[in-house]
């Protein structure tokens, strides 16, 4: 069963800086991914980006990831 340690340390590989917080019960997962690779992007590409970061898997050991995908300045404090 996976981890949502794991699960976090595979969505950091695929990106530079990432800030990643993940939380589940090895099937259903909530994360909140915070990275500069986001700016400029829509919601749909964000998580693309994210699916690509798993690879496979998202498709095998992943059932089911609910994401919020931020830039540093949208995750910012006002």
């Amino acid at each position: 069963m996976v981890t949502p340690e794991q699960l976090k340390t595979w969505i950091e590989t695929g990106f530079a800086n990432a800030d990643v917080s993940v939380e589940g019960d090895g099937h259903h997962f909530e994360a909140v991914i915070v990275a500069d690779e986001f700016a400029g992007k829509t919601r749909i590409q964000r998580h693309q980006l994210v699916y690509a970061a798993l690879g496979d898997k998202m498709k095998a050991e992943v059932h089911a990831l609910s994401m919020k995908t931020l830039t540093p300045t949208e995750h910012a404090p006002e």
